[in-house]
């Protein structure tokens, strides 16, 4: 694929993410975006579906986590860093699904913060911004180790 098509792919699918952020209260169910968006530290918290919640939050993870394997997949055009990526991104939401329920059922003032980041790292596309650079170092390397045994095969 020419690279003016994969950036241009990127940047439609980058577009996608910033949609889902804009329309996030159109599109889902989530009373903790306006308590974080307070001053949450001083009140308490809203009351909330706990299913629809979760759901919603699965959702969400779900939507950014197929266009961000999409991003990765057309950047690097690659199967097996695109497995990597699904298990990672299942491990992630294998660890922090359950974390975001445990805070969920026992919410309180000195667990609001742990809440936050938690549901945050979830909602929000951060694991490609880690990933990108890291494959991306990741190929830098690769290619200079290729080059390097091949010119000592020449010798």
């Amino acid at each position: 694929m020419k690279a003016r098509y994969r950036i241009a792919g990127i940047g439609i699918l980058v577009i996608l993410l910033a949609l889902i952020r804009y329309f996030q209260e159109s599109l889902f169910y989530d009373p903790l975006l306006q308590f974080f968006a307070s001053d949450y530290l001083q009140g308490e918290t809203p009351h909330f579906e706990t299913t629809g919640l979760l759901i919603n939050v699965f959702y969400r993870f779900l939507l950014n986590s197929v266009i961000s394997l999409a991003i990765i997949y057309i950047a690097f055009m690659d199967g097996n860093i695109l497995k990597f990526s699904f298990f990672l991104y299942l491990i992630l939401f294998g660890i922090g699904f359950p974390v975001f329920m445990f805070l969920i059922f026992t919410i309180e003032n000195n667990n609001f913060l742990a809440l936050f980041y938690v549901r945050r790292f979830l909602i929000h596309p951060i694991f490609v911004i880690i990933l990108l650079p890291a494959f991306y170092y990741y190929r830098l390397n690769t290619r200079k180790t290729n080059k390097v045994e091949r010119f000592s095969r020449k010798i």
